[in-house]
């Protein structure tokens, strides 16, 4: 997948303008709240109409107007295609070569994309959340029905935990928890066996890609943490097996705490760097070093799977690592299109082959590379 084309009017502090990227490293370059964020945003918006940064659409309007408008042209699926989104109020219109879908959900299976942002370093950071919605991202945007089982789980355990608090006030009620655990028993094997079978895919690029980031000085390891026990190479019908002797379980404890304690949105991945907890051990830079793999593996997985290259958005990725690590990335990744913001004047020197766009005060210029 490549971008051909993107178009901007009215979007944050950028000025109106179109942008044409090359077809392998582009780096965005100025000072900081100049709006390089901006353009990578954009450019993610095509994944399915959602911001990594907000979750409201107001904030993506220029100040004083009253709509904005993303277009982009790009080739993939093996043709060229054209996208658009607008922006008025909170409404959001998607158009996919001239027909209006319903919903921004529609662009998912059309443009591919991975993100890296400074955010992301609460993937390692913080707590199994953040890992779970990495996997789950990932997932969803290879497939709109991964989505809605991912969405219909979730529905499900907000339900059953609503169901649990009332049964300790009313123990008749207990008998019918049988009725939701079926449908969420079933609906959890099935997103846990797509997590599994994504970690076994990306553990092993990951490490790939993280020996190189780091001059084959460190190995990265995932490990999938399930609270139901399953593992690699279970089947679904064994997995379900494992939640619904779990369920028996925990029940009573679950019916006291309110809360339902096993299923996917209950599980972990630990993040091991040189055999020791990333979260616990590693430094700032291991940690930056740590999620580039983990979101470049993505990239792969999501190649093999959906037979298309994504497009690579690294957002202040290159601040806190070494030359040797920011020389990999700016040099390395071959046979994809990169979008990489930077304040160093040094990073753009360190470019053997791309396009530079200078912004400043959101205007957006093409720059010679080394100038």
């Amino acid at each position: 997948m490549k971008v051909k084309s993107l178009k901007f009017q009215n979007f944050r502090n950028l000025e109106d303008c179109v942008i044409y990227p090359c077809e392998g490293v582009n780096i965005i370059y100025g000072d900081n709240a100049q709006g390089k964020t901006n353009i990578i945003e954009a450019l993610w918006l095509f994944c399915g109409g959602h911001s990594f940064r907000t979750a409201g659409t107001r904030e993506m309007i220029k100040w004083n107007t009253d709509f904005s408008r993303l277009e982009c042209e790009f080739f993939g699926q093996d043709r060229e295609q054209k996208a658009s989104i607008g922006f008025s109020g909170s409404k959001k219109i998607v158009s996919i070569n001239g027909v209006e879908k319903n919903s921004s959900s529609a662009l998912i299976e059309k443009f591919c994309a991975v993100v890296f942002s400074p955010e992301n370093l609460s993937l390692i950071k913080r707590g199994p959340g953040e890992r779970r919605n990495f996997i789950d991202s990932a997932i969803c945007r290879e497939k709109l029905k991964n989505a809605v089982t991912l969405s219909n789980y979730n529905r499900l355990i907000a339900q059953r935990n609503a169901l649990l608090k009332d049964v300790l006030k009313n123990p008749g009620l207990e008998d019918t928890l049988d009725i939701w655990d079926t449908q969420i028993i079933r609906l959890g094997a099935r997103l846990t066996k797509q997590r599994l079978e994504f970690i076994d895919l990306i553990s092993k690029k990951a490490a790939e890609y993280h020996s190189g980031i780091s001059g084959d000085k460190e190995k990265l390891k995932l490990k999938y943490i399930s609270s139901v026990s399953a593992k690699s190479g279970d089947s679904e019908e064994e997995i379900e097996q494992k939640f619904f002797e779990r369920c028996k379980l925990n029940r009573q404890n679950e019916i006291v705490c309110g809360v339902t304690l096993s299923g996917p949105h209950r599980d972990d991945v630990e993040v091991i760097i040189n055999g020791k907890n990333a979260k616990t051990f590693a430094s700032q830079g291991q940690q930056r070093s740590a999620v580039l793999s983990l979101k470049l593996a993505e990239a792969a997985v999501l190649r093999e799977r959906m037979g298309e290259e994504p497009v690579i958005l690294l957002d202040d990725v290159l601040s806190e690592l070494d030359s040797g690590r920011q020389d990999y990335l700016l040099n390395e990744l071959e046979g994809c299109q990169v979008f990489i913001t930077c304040c160093e004047r040094s990073n753009r020197e360190q470019l053997k082959k791309g396009s530079v766009f200078l912004v400043e005060n959101g205007k957006i210029k093409e720059m010679p590379q080394n100038s």
